[in-house]
């Protein structure tokens, strides 16, 4: 796959014509997204009726992205809802999630294509069974591609654009991110054996990463960009009401304050809303509907769902019990 390497080819185009990053940004959306989601009050809502509560800077983040189209980066905290944000974006529109998770060493095969050899091998044998021979362009054609994220979500046939997640990017490589270059900025990749192909129906691409590592600046050049910070204990409740409907209200108002607090310790792994959602899960099939001195012990036994390394808990249990409930604090 070609994909610039530096600022100016990112910024360069053809000789007389315009940056063909530019021109693709400026595209618009497909006419049947735009009458969908005419604005970002509209967006707000389908994301809501997906059950995804989102605040107006990231609303409008997405929006951006759909409209524009324009591929997004999401940025964050683990577990602060940033693959569910695209899950949602695929809910919210009624069209396929596409889904590439990356960790360390992935290459093009297993995010693009890769040729399914066997079946190459068998149909030489075949031809050799009835005394013929294949060129090598009959073999590398279109039969014999294996399709993986990227180039499934590239050739959706629609008819509404499909969502590309490519999460936690920071996980891959460097070489990798190059990769993507040509995708985020011209929804098309280089197949050598076949040429370019660029989408009928560009996907809407969301990128998150949890900071593990910094992205390359020409990557968020192609990129809207969001930090999702951790949502106020209010906004949290809200979202774990939603994800554990039969939890009692006080029980989601004491445990998204609990995790609050904790955040403020010096914790390895910080928690996040969805270990937010699965501690209520937990105290709520045991019958607990409020944090309170009689369901301290409970809440003792149950801190596995919401921390998860042996040094967090010893440094909460040795603040106290009193103190994560509420009771301790001054």
């Amino acid at each position: 796959m070609t994909a610039p390497t530096d600022a100016g080819e990112a910024g360069a185009g053809e000789a007389g014509s315009p940056d063909r990053r530019a021109t693709a940004a400026r595209a618009g959306a497909e006419p049947a997204v735009a009458a969908a989601l005419p604005d970002v009050e509209s967006l707000t809502a389908a994301l809501d009726a997906a059950d995804y509560v989102v605040d107006p800077g990231l609303a409008t983040a997405l929006f951006l992205a759909i409209r524009l189209p324009q591929p997004v980066l999401l940025e964050g905290e683990p577990g602060v809802g940033k693959t569910e944000a695209a899950k949602a974006l695929a809910r919210a529109l009624d069209t396929p999630l596409v889904r590439l998770s990356c960790y360390e060493g992935i290459d093009a095969s297993e995010a693009l294509y890769e040729w399914n050899y066997p079946r190459q091998l068998l149909a030489i044998r075949m031809a050799e069974a009835h005394g013929s021979t294949l060129a090598e362009a009959d073999l590398f054609t279109r039969d014999y591609l294996l399709r993986r994220p990227l180039l499934a979500a590239l050739e959706h046939d629609g008819p509404r654009p499909a969502v590309l997640l490519i999460d936690e990017l920071d996980r891959a490589d460097d070489d990798f991110e190059a990769f993507t270059f040509e995708l985020l900025a011209e929804a098309a990749v280089t197949i050598p054996e076949l040429g370019t192909i660029t989408a009928a129906h560009p996907p809407i691409v969301v990128l998150t990463s949890n900071r593990t590592r910094d992205l390359h600046d020409a990557l968020k050049r192609r990129c809207l960009y969001h930090w999702i910070d951790y949502p106020s204990p209010d906004r949290a409740a809200e979202i774990v009401r939603r994800r554990v409907p039969d939890s009692a209200l006080p029980l989601t108002l004491d445990a998204t304050g609990a995790v609050s607090r904790l955040r403020g310790l010096d914790l390895e792994k910080p928690p996040g809303i969805a270990e937010t959602v699965d501690w209520v899960a937990a105290l709520t099939l045991l019958g607990v509907r409020q944090l309170d001195v009689a369901s301290a012990d409970l809440a003792a036994t149950t801190l596995g769902s919401v921390l998860k390394s042996r040094d967090d808990l010893e440094l909460v249990r040795a603040r106290g019990l009193s103190w994560l409930t509420g009771a301790g604090r001054a």
